[in-house]
C-alpha cells in the first residue's frame, strides 16, 4: 500500500470470531470459565506452595514463578477479550492495544524461558541427586528466576517499539488481541526488519529453551534406565512428569502459532491455537501438577483437615 494512504491511528478494532455472532454468548463464558479457574488455580498452588514447608524447594519455588507468570499472562489479554466479545463497538485504544501486545509477548518468552529453567531444575535433582541442595541453592533459584524474568521482558522491547512506530493503513485487526503477527498486517510499507526481528526471536526464545529441555530429558531418560528397581525407575520419572506434559502442551502451540508459514490473512485455526497457549494451558498447569504429584495432593489434604479441625474447634 502506498504510504500516504494512511492516517494516525488512535484505536483498534478487534473482530475476531465476530463472524460468528451466534458463538459470542457462548465464547464469553466459556472464556470467563477458565479465567476464573486460572486465578483460582494457580493461586491455590502459589498459596499451597508457600504454606507447607515440605514445598519450600526449587521445584516449587519455580511453580510458584510459573503460576504467577500464568496469573499475569492471562490477566494482560483475557479481561479485555471479555469486554470486546460483549460490545458492540469493539474497539481498543493504541495505548492499551500496545501495552497488550507488549506484556503478552514478553510473559509468553518469559515462559519459554523458565520451562527451560525448571527442567534444568529436575536435570540436577535427577541426574545428581547428592548435589541437588548444594547446586540449587536459594542464591542460584533466585538469580535463574529473576533472569528469566528481565531476559523475556527485555526480548519484547525492540520488536515491539518498531512496529507501533510504524505508519498503519488500517485499524481492524482480524484477531481476539492485539497480538503482534496480527498486527504487522495492518503497517504500510516494508516489514521485512520486522518479520526478521520475530524469527530471530523464535529461535532464541522458543527453540533455543525447547532444544534445552530435550537435551536436558535425554539425559534424565538415560538416567532413569539405568536405575535398577522398577519403583525407583517410576519415583523418578513422576516427579518430572509433570512439567513433560506442560512443555508439550504450551511449546506445541506456541511452535503452530509462530513457526509456521502465514497466509496472508488470519484464519480462525490462528485464533483457536492463540486462544490454547494463551488461555487453555495456564489453566491446566496447575490442574496437571495436582493430579500428577503426590506432594502437592499431600499439602492440599493436610490444608483441607487442618481447616475442618479448626472449625471444629
Amino acid at each position: 500500500m502506498d504510504k500516504g494512504n494512511f492516517t494516525p491511528v488512535t484505536e483498534f478494532f478487534l473482530i475476531g470470531l465476530s463472524h460468528y455472532p451466534g458463538l459470542q454468548i457462548f465464547l464469553y463464558v466459556i472464556c470467563l470459565v477458565m479465567y476464573l479457574v486460572i486465578l483460582f488455580g494457580n493461586s491455590f498452588l502459589i498459596i499451597i506452595s508457600i504454606l507447607d514447608p515440605r514445598l519450600h524447594t526449587p521445584m516449587y519455588f519455580f511453580l510458584g514463578n510459573l503460576s504467577f507468570l500464568d496469573i499475569c499472562y492471562t490477566s494482560s489479554s483475557v479481561p479485555q477479550v471479555l469486554i470486546i466479545i460483549i460490545s458492540e463497538r469493539k474497539s481498543i485504544s493504541f495505548t492499551r492495544c500496545a501495552l497488550q501486545m507488549i506484556l503478552s509477548l514478553g510473559l509468553g518468552c518469559t515462559e519459554c524461558i523458565l520451562l527451560a529453567v525448571m527442567a534444568f531444575d529436575r536435570y540436577v535433582a535427577i541426574c545428581n541427586p547428592l548435589r541437588y541442595t548444594i547446586i540449587m541453592n536459594n542464591g542460584l533459584c533466585v538469580q535463574m528466576a529473576a533472569w528469566t524474568w528481565i531476559i523475556g521482558c527485555l526480548n519484547t522491547l525492540l520488536p515491539s517499539v518498531l512496529a507501533l512506530i510504524k505508519p498503519f493503513c488500517g485499524n481492524v485487526i482480524d484477531h481476539l488481541t492485539c497480538e503482534i503477527l496480527a498486527l504487522l498486517k495492518l503497517i504500510c510499507g516494508d516489514i521485512s526488519i520486522n518479520v526478521l526481528l520475530l524469527t530471530v526471536g523464535s529461535i532464541l526464545y522458543l527453540l533455543t529453551p525447547l532444544l534445552l529441555i530435550f537435551f536436558s530429558y535425554v539425559f534424565i531418560l538415560s538416567t532413569i534406565l539405568r536405575i535398577n528397581s522398577s519403583e525407583g525407575r517410576k519415583k523418578a520419572f513422576s516427579t518430572c512428569s509433570a512439567h513433560l506434559t506442560v512443555v508439550i502442551l504450551f511449546y506445541g502451540s506456541a511452535l503452530f502459532m509462530y513457526m509456521k508459514p502465514k497466509s496472508k490473512d488470519t484464519q480462525i485455526f490462528d485464533e483457536i491455537f492463540g486462544l490454547s497457549y494463551g488461555v487453555i494451558t495456564p489453566m491446566l498447569n496447575p490442574i496437571i501438577y495436582s493430579l500428577r504429584n503426590k506432594e502437592v495432593k499431600d499439602a492440599v489434604v493436610k490444608l483441607l483437615f487442618r481447616n475442618l479441625y479448626l472449625k471444629r474447634m
